[in-house]
């Protein structure tokens, strides 16, 4: 009869596995970070061609004043 096969890995302890879900977890929290940085950015843009819109606009109105 042969004997049962040494596990080669430890067994994780609990500390380990906390590291493992705050990885998890902080890569999520990474992607939308990114993502929220991203929408922030588009809005920006969106504002500042606004503005100047705005401005030409003003400028417009005040050129074609008696």
């Amino acid at each position: 009869m042969q004997a049962a096969p040494v596990r080669a890995t430890a067994i994780p302890s609990f500390a380990d596995a906390l590291r493992a879900v705050e990885s998890l977890l902080m890569s999520s929290g990474q992607r939308t970070a990114r993502r929220n940085a991203w929408t922030s950015v588009l809005e920006d843009r969106r504002r500042a061609k606004d503005r100047v819109e705005a401005e030409r606009v003003l400028q417009q109105a005040v050129a074609g004043r008696p």
